[in-house]
């Protein structure tokens, strides 16, 4: 991985005649060429506005961003050819076909897709010759898959993709995500579900209330020296007994305690021999956990 396929530079999108409806506030990220990137943050965090963005579908505030070095407003229907899209809710033609669908979205591409789209819908286990109409919202879902994928896109945009998939059909487009990775594409994918980023990302960028807050390797989030101690006494634990610096999460209930803990940890091994143990547990946070730090 060597270039940026994707630089975000102080991206910022107000919204409103007033520009008072904050979108997202000085966004800078850069995705670099063949990585898996998780752009992760609770629902209206401002995932959603950065990808419209992004594809020019709406214009930002100021600040720029730019796909395969050009300018993602400026030169919008060059890298719109070499990008695939699925946005988090999918609308279609009520009264097409599944297949007249995916044939008019192939027409935009100068290449015969025919045998892309019948392999994503064999494997996704999508009936071409439904009516869009007759789908269930997952089935949609898969008609948004397919449609995003059907030209082999350099980079793939998935926003909140795994809505309304069942299990087994997420782990398939899973597997058909890291084959395109395999080949060279390079993939954003925006979620609130931490346990699909950890599976699928390199890195993460973290976005509260429209703002960059960190972005970081996913080993790291998880290796960040933080432990979960779980810890139960013969006798009642003094509610401030294990408070100080680099603990956090602190909860006791009469005869336990649980809290993370980053630092030394010697004090806390001084802390735990002052107590009459009946049983201990220190264990890695998940993924979950290290998120709401960062919230917090």
């Amino acid at each position: 991985m060597d270039a940026n396929v994707i630089e975000i530079n102080n991206l910022t999108k107000y919204y409103g005649r007033k520009k008072r409806h904050r979108g997202i506030v000085d966004v800078s990220f850069n995705v670099a060429q063949g990585e898996i990137f998780g752009f992760i943050g609770p629902n209206g965090a401002g995932k959603s506005t950065t990808m419209r963005v992004l594809l020019a579908l709406i214009f930002p505030t100021r600040g720029e961003a730019r796909i395969f070095g050009k300018d993602c407003i400026k030169e919008a229907s060059e890298i719109a050819k070499d990008v695939g899209y699925l946005p988090s809710e999918v609308f279609y033609y009520d009264g097409m076909k599944v297949i007249d669908l995916l044939r008019y979205s192939a027409s935009f591409f100068k290449k015969d897709c025919s045998a892309r789209i019948k392999e994503l819908s064999e494997r996704l286990e999508l009936d071409l010759n439904r009516k869009i109409e007759d789908l269930s919202y997952g089935n949609k879902k898969k008609v948004g898959i397919v449609q995003g994928l059907l030209h082999s896109p350099k980079l793939i945009m998935l926003d909140e993709p795994t809505g309304g998939l069942d299990p087994l059909i997420q782990q398939t487009f899973f597997d058909i995500l890291r084959e395109e990775n395999k080949k060279g594409a390079t993939i954003l994918f925006s979620s609130h579900i931490l346990s699909e980023v950890q599976k699928m990302c390199d890195r993460v960028a973290i976005i509260k209330d429209g703002k960059i807050v960190g972005v970081r390797k996913i080993s790291e989030l998880r290796n960040d020296n933080y432990k979960k101690y779980g810890v139960t006494a013969a006798n009642p634990i003094d509610a401030d007994y294990f408070k100080g610096e680099g603990v956090m999460n602190y909860v006791t209930d009469k005869n336990s305690a649980s809290f993370m803990f980053k630092g030394d940890i010697n004090g806390v091994i001084a802390k735990l021999s002052g107590l009459e143990l009946t049983d201990v547990s220190i264990e890695e946070p998940s993924l979950e956990e290290i998120f709401l730090h960062y919230y917090e």
